[in-house]
């Protein structure tokens, strides 16, 4: 429960707080509106003050030199516009913008009782047309105006015209009261009263022309007596009081002082004829005697009524007529005079002629909801306590009760699973009433109140809640004519396994669940709870166990669970293969084919030739369409053309291609089934795949010769092993087919074989007439490869002649320098150092050569050259000349001299072989980076 403690002392509803003000003469009459006070004192002084300012006080002269006296004062709902009655039937007007009062000459003879101001055209300096009573019952239309920046101008009372008379059954009787309210569509209400009657006048004023008054609302009731109501006691004056809310332009209650006592309602703008609606009277409290003291005016809150009495404020409550608050007031402060409320700020005002106070209205509806809950009206007390959860709890515990004493056990649960009542308390209560259904109610509500930290809580309602569904449920379904509560129910209770609020606790709690639903013997909504939970695997067992395959692989087919379908697929193959080969391949590439094989393999054993198409199918669509490589899938696919289908088998074969790097099933097995079932072509070709030219050649000639040939021709690349299958396929022909014809055929068809490797195998006795042809193309064919043969000796004695010529040209070939050239590589003086002089026309220092060849030479010619270097310098110094000595020369040189010669030789052989700007070495260089990369963070460092 909640614990209600309250700190400090709860200021009062009403607050009253005296004015720190003494006035030098005695206060007549005070008004106030819009936080503007307007105070009348002693004979001639008035006195203003703007409570947002209330240190700065304006006080105006009334300027009267007679006897007159304030009567009443009326200022408007802005503040701006006070009239001011006085006893000589004559009136007075002060904006709140001028210092200088002015007299209303067309009111001149009229003792003004009340004003009703327009609150819906009027102005700071227009009042727009407004209602006024007189003492003699007159109700008169006026307006005024004031001329801004002008105190000389013009009357201020635009007219003044009489529109209507108020009578009692006397005669015409004071206008007490008077109120201008707008309702809908332009309709507007006009209250007034008199000291027994409330009348009301009700009438449309077109849009745009409200600025004309209301004379056409009162010009209707001319003829007959508008609706009143009337009650017999008389005070000898009456006061209508109204409340209007916050943020709203027109009133929402009225309460009406007279003889009887309080007649309080509220005001309904959308009837057509009167604006009071739900009217009551209230007597005057007890203590309140009419004829010694009765109440001097009145003043109307959201809950409260207010009366003034001499001594005495009293608040009675609108709800219940109950007095709640008495304020007694000292006898040194004199008689209270008047009770007014300022409607802008809500603040309530009362004055003798010696003191002037304020109330406050602090949380008017603290104890509201008290009230409504002893009135029963619960849905309202439930609103003014829904910011304090121990007074909303106290509330929701009183209806309970209420509902259920009145046997409205539903309500009354759902009332109780808000409250902090004790649980086992309220349970037992509904148990012991037997009424489950609304047990069921409250333990539903309950639990959606739970926080998610209050785990076991949860799952106690959870469970409870679930048995008593299932009894519910079990009841009614034994009864036919409770079929549609039956189905309600049904629904309901599916509701509560579906609710995401209770998943968590179902799910973790599931195995008690599924107990229950068990005992209750319930498999309806045991799949139904176990399809909630996505144990989709008890779903699908459920369905295989009572036959239903259809359902079961439906199941599979919605939620897609791969090992779901690796599991049960064993089953439903046997009952429904088609469908569940469908499924498969619906399921595409998210099935692992190879896990699959099991069930397809237990299934295709029983199975009949129809039966097992259903799983080359499925094969089928993992090699042909999903492209699967595994070995296991190819081979049992093998396995399946080689049982069934050996038209497929060979098409697979060759669609498999003939290079074993793209070959996904096994070679040898592949051979060892088809030899097993005798598929001999497809045997060949396996042969053929696994390059055993023989093999498959000797196997192709106890099926085909033709297929033998296709076998023969296969290695390209080798001569020999091509003649040695040909003259297998001649050996058959010839020994077992004993076809000359058909052995000379292959003799054409082979250029290989010659007739001489043919004729051993022929029997002795066959005549050479058969060869006759063969033996002549033969020798054809020797003449004509040894003619062939001589043409190209004499091709090549007469190449190598033309070369030996080139060699000695070549050898008197020479070139000239002249003494300006310069080193192609150093761009120095040519003739200074060893040179090399190439055919292109470049030209290079041997050592600027060396340098540029030497690095981009491969490493075998770089350690030669070095080697050779070494020789070269190990012998006598070489004569300044590189350029190669004469053959004449060359006879007369020594052993020595020839020696170093050859090095020489040797040595520009390998620098001197191609220039290097124009040789291969440029055009294999072009790839090389122009830096070094093991060099190139030192050249970058050179550069910064």
């Amino acid at each position: 429960g909640y614990v209600n403690a309250r700190l400090e002392k709860e200021t009062p509803i009403f607050n009253k707080q005296r004015i720190d003000f003494s006035p030098p003469e005695k206060i007549n009459s005070l008004v106030v509106s819009s936080n503007q006070l307007c105070m009348s004192l002693g004979k001639d002084t008035l006195l203003r003050i703007d409570l947002g300012k209330p240190d700065e006080p304006n006080q105006v002269e009334l300027g009267r030199k007679d006897e007159a006296k304030v009567y009443k004062m009326f200022l408007d709902h802005t503040g701006s516009h006070l009239l001011i009655a006085l006893n000589t039937s004559e009136c007075l007007y002060l904006n709140r913008s001028v210092q200088k009062v002015r007299a209303l000459s067309r009111w001149k003879g009229h003792l003004i009782e009340s004003v009703g101001w327009n609150k819906f055209l009027g102005s700071e300096t227009n009042t727009g047309p407004i209602l006024v009573g007189t003492a003699q019952g007159q109700i008169f239309e006026a307006e005024i105006s004031v001329s801004e920046g002008s105190l000389f101008s013009t009357n201020p009372d635009q007219y003044f015209r009489q529109v209507y008379t108020l009578e009692e059954e006397s005669g015409p009787a004071p206008v007490c009261c008077l109120e201008i309210e707008r309702g809908l569509e332009g309709k507007f209400f006009i209250i007034a009263t008199t000291r027994k009657r409330l009348f009301q006048f009700v009438g449309k004023i077109p849009e745009g022309t409200e600025q004309q008054g209301f004379g056409s609302i009162f010009a209707v009731h001319a003829d007959h007596l508008p609706s009143f109501r009337e009650f017999p006691a008389n005070l000898g004056f009456s006061e209508i009081a109204f409340y209007t809310p916050k943020l709203r332009s027109n009133p929402r209650s009225f309460a009406w002082m007279m003889g009887n006592g309080v007649l309080y309602g509220t005001l309904d703008y959308s009837r057509p004829d009167s604006i009071l609606s739900d009217e009551r009277v209230w007597v005057y409290p007890s203590d309140i005697d009419v004829a010694v003291n009765k109440p001097i005016s009145i003043v109307l809150t959201q809950f409260h009524f207010l009366l003034l009495l001499p001594d005495r404020v009293k608040a009675v409550c609108t709800l219940n007529g109950q007095v709640v608050f008495q304020d007694l007031f000292l006898e040194k402060f004199g008689l209270l005079t008047r009770m007014i409320k300022d409607p802008t700020v809500q603040q309530i005002w009362i004055h003798t002629e010696k003191v002037v106070f304020r109330y406050h209205v602090q949380r008017e509806s603290r104890d509201v909801w008290k009230m409504y809950m002893n009135m029963n009206k619960f849905d309202l007390a439930k609103e003014y306590c829904k910011d304090r959860p121990e007074c909303l709890d106290i509330v929701l515990a009183k209806e309970a009760e209420h509902c259920f004493q009145n046997k409205r056990y539903l309500e009354s649960a759902k009332c109780y699973a808000l409250t902090q009542n004790y649980f086992e308390e309220i349970a037992l209560k509904f148990i012991e009433a037997k009424q489950e259904e609304a047990l069921m109610e409250f333990l539903l509500k309950k639990l959606s109140n739970l926080k998610p930290s209050e785990k076991t809580q949860t799952t106690l309602l959870t469970t409870w809640l679930t048995e008593l569904y299932l009894n519910w449920l079990g009841i009614l379904e034994g009864d036919p004519s409770q079929r549609t509560l039956y189905l309600d129910t049904r629904e309901k209770f599916r509701t509560f396994l579906g609710s995401p609020r209770n998943k968590e606790c179902l799910f973790n709690n599931r195995a008690s669940i599924y107990e229950l639903l068990a005992s209750h013997g319930d498999t309806e909504h045991m799949v139904y709870f176990a399809v909630i939970m996505q144990d989709y695997e008890r779903v699908v067992a459920h369905h295989c166990q009572h036959d239903e395959y259809d359902e079961a692989l439906n199941v599979l087919s919605r939620h897609r669970d791969e090992k779901l379908f690796y599991k049960f697929s064993p089953v439903l193959i046997q009952h429904i293969p088609k469908k569940v080969v469908d499924a498969w391949i619906s399921m595409g590439s998210r099935l692992d084919a190879r896990n699959l094989i099991p069930a397809l393999v237990n299934y295709s054993q029983s199975a009949s030739t129809q039966q097992i198409n259903e799983a080359i199918r499925y094969m089928e669509f993992c090699v042909y369409q999903l492209e699967e490589t595994q070995q296991a899938i190819h081979n049992y696919l093998l396995s399946l053309y080689a049982l069934c289908r050996p038209d497929s088998l060979l098409s697979y074969l060759e669609q498999a291609g003939t290079n074993p790097n793209r070959i996904h099933y096994d070679l040898k097995y592949a051979l060892r089934l088809c030899a097993e079932h005798g598929h001999h072509r497809a045997c060949v070709h396996i042969y053929k795949v696994m390059e055993l030219y023989e093999e498959a050649v000797d196997l192709a000639l106890q099926v085909d010769v033709d297929l033998a040939k296709s076998c023969a021709d296969l290695p390209e690349d080798d001569e020999e092993l091509r003649k040695k299958l040909w003259l297998k396929i001649a050996r058959h022909v010839v020994q077992e087919e004993k076809d000359v014809k058909k052995a000379m055929a292959c003799l054409s068809s082979c250029a290989l074989l010659k007739i001489e490797d043919v004729l051993p195998f022929f029997p002795d006795f066959v005549t050479i007439d058969h060869f006759k042809e063969a033996i002549c193309n033969s020798l054809e064919d020797y003449n004509k490869h040894i003619e062939e043969l001589k043409r190209e000796m004499e091709e090549a004695t007469q190449s190598a002649k033309r070369i030996r010529e080139d060699i000695q040209e070549m050898r008197n070939k020479y070139g000239s320098v002249e003494p300006q050239e310069k080193c192609a590589a150093c761009d120095f003086p040519l003739l200074n150092r060893p040179f090399y002089l190439f055919l292109c026309g470049h030209m290079f220092h041997y050592d600027c050569l060396l340098q540029a060849v030497f690095p981009n030479l491969p490493a075998y010619k770089q350690a030669k050259l070095e080697d050779l270097q070494k020789k070269l310098a190990a012998t006598s110094q070489p004569s300044k000349s590189h350029l190669r000595p004469k053959e004449a020369d060359s006879a007369s040189l020594g052993k020595g001299q020839q020696s170093r010669e050859q090095v020489k030789a040797d040595i520009d052989d390998i620098v001197a072989a191609e220039c290097v700007y124009c040789g291969e070495l440029m055009i294999r260089s072009i790839d090389k980076p122009f830096i070094d990369p093991h060099k190139y963070e030192e050249e970058m460092q050179s550069w910064l």
